[in-house]
C-alpha cells in the first residue's frame, strides 16, 4: 500500500518547504527514540517522509507516481539510514556530522536529547559574568551639566574569602580525577545512527580540569556569591533621556577568575516644568503685554545657565522665536553648546476701561 507521506507529516500537498520542515521538527521531537515515550518506527517514517517532501524532485516524482515509485532505499522497512545520512551531507563516523538539510534539525535535536548533532561537547571551564541592565532617574539639570551618583544593586561578586579560585585558603586545587585535567568525558550513546562516541563537559569540574580539595565555605567553591553592591556612576553633561552608559566589567562577577559583565544604566530624566530640551537646545515660552510687544521692552530670561536679559523691540509679534547662542545644552563628549529658544506670546487684554479702548482706537 503505498504511503502517504503528506499525512505522516500532518501537512496538505500544497505546503511549502518552510511547513514541511517545521513540521518534520514537531515530529522528530515528539518520537524521537532516545526521548522518553519516543516511537522510533514512527520517528524513520516521519524522516523518511520528510527526505521525499524535502527534495523538489523527489517530492514531484512521489506526488505523480507515489512512495511505491522507486524511493525505498533498502533495509528493514524499505528505508536504509546508511544512505539517508549520505543523502543529507554524510556524516562522520567519528562524530555525527550532519551538513545537509536536517543538520539544524539535528542541532537541535543533539542539544534535547545530547548527542551531539556534529556539535562537539567541549571544554567549558569558567564563565563570564552576565551583563546587568539598570535604569537611574537623574534630574534635568543633571542630565544637562552632569553628575555624580551612586546606585545599589543585588549581583554576584568574587568572594573575598578564597579571592575567587573557590578554594577554601590553605587548601590544595587537585587536577579532576573524572577528566584527569582535560575538562571532557567520553561515552558512548544511541542514536539514530547507531552507537557514537560523544564527548561531553567533565561533570565533576564542570569542564576547569580541577577541582578544590576543600571547596570555599564562604562561596561553596563557586569563587562568587550574591549580595549588594554600591556602584559610583559618572552622568555625563549632556545626555539624553533613555540613552544608557556602560560600565565595563561593573556587571555580575565571573566564576573562579573569569571576567565579569558588563552594566548598562539606562538614562530617565525628571521632567522641568520650566523648560523642554529638543536635541541639544532648550525651548521656553515667554509672555509678554500688549504694550511690551507695540513699544519693545527688556524682559528676564531663565536659561539653565541662570538668568539673561532678553531685548523685546517694538513692533514683536505673538509666536516670535529668539534665540539665545550657547545658552543650551551641552554635546555629549564635548565640543560645543546647544542654543535657547524664547517663544513670545503677546497676551491680549480682557478688561479695558473706556479710556483705554479710545486709546487703541486711536491707534488705528
Amino acid at each position: 500500500m503505498a504511503k502517504d507521506y503528506y499525512a505522516t507529516l500532518g501537512v496538505g500537498k500544497g505546503a511549502s518547504q518552510d511547513e514541511i520542515k517545521k513540521a518534520f521538527r514537531e515530529k522528530a521531537h515528539l518520537y524521537h527514540p532516545d526521548k522518553k515515550g519516543g516511537d522510533e518506527a514512527k520517528f524513520k517514517e516521519a524522516s523518511e517522509a520528510y527526505q521525499t517532501l524535502s527534495n523538489p524532485e523527489k517530492r514531484q516524482q512521489y506526488d505523480r507516481f507515489g512512495s511505491d515509485a522507486g524511493f525505498q532505499g533498502g533495509g528493514a522497512g524499505g528505508f536504509n539510514w546508511q544512505d539517508f545520512a549520505r543523502q543529507q551531507g554524510g556524516f562522520s563516523s567519528g562524530g555525527a556530522d550532519f551538513n545537509g538539510g536536517f543538520g539544524d534539525i539535528f542541532g537541535d535535536l543533539g542539544e534535547m536529547f545530547g548527542f551531539g548533532g556534529g556539535r562537539s561537547g567541549g571544554r567549558r571551564g569558567p564563565q563570564r559574568g552576565e551583563d546587568i541592565q539598570a535604569e537611574l532617574a537623574v534630574d534635568f539639570l543633571e542630565s544637562v551639566f552632569g553628575a555624580e551618583k551612586t546606585v545599589e544593586l543585588q549581583k554576584t561578586i568574587v568572594c573575598e574569602h578564597c579571592l575567587g579560585n573557590g578554594a577554601e585558603p590553605g587548601s590544595k586545587i587537585n587536577t579532576c580525577s573524572t577528566c584527569g585535567g582535560s575538562g571532557q568525558v567520553e561515552q558512548v550513546q544511541r542514536t539514530i545512527l547507531g552507537n557514537m562516541r560523544v564527548a561531553s563537559v567533565c561533570p565533576t569540574c564542570n569542564g576547569e580540569g580541577k577541582k578544590a580539595e576543600k571547596p570555599c565555605s564562604r562561596c561553596r567553591g563557586k569563587g562568587v556569591y550574591s549580595d549588594r553592591q554600591a556602584i559610583k556612576i559618572k552622568i555625563p553633561a549632556g545626555i539624553a533621556n533613555g540613552q544608557s552608559i556602560r560600565l565595563s566589567g561593573q556587571g555580575e562577577a565571573g566564576e573562579r577568575g573569569a571576567g565579569a559583565g558588563d552594566l548598562y544604566i539606562s538614562v530617565k530624566v525628571k521632567a522641568d516644568p520650566r523648560f523642554k530640551r529638543q536635541g541639544d537646545n532648550i525651548l521656553t515660552t515667554e509672555k509678554i503685554s500688549f504694550r511690551q510687544a507695540a513699544l519693545g521692552d527688556k524682559i528676564e530670561v531663565a536659561t539653565v545657565h541662570g538668568s539673561v536679559v532678553l531685548k523685546i523691540p517694538d513692533g514683536t509679534q505673538t509666536g516670535k522665536v529668539f534665540k539665545l547662542s550657547g545658552k543650551g545644552v551641552p554635546h555629549l563628549g564635548g565640543g560645543g553648546t546647544g542654543d535657547h529658544l524664547v517663544e513670545v506670546v503677546v497676551v491680549t487684554p480682557t478688561r479695558l476701561s473706556r479710556s483705554q479702548k479710545k486709546l487703541i482706537e486711536g491707534l488705528e
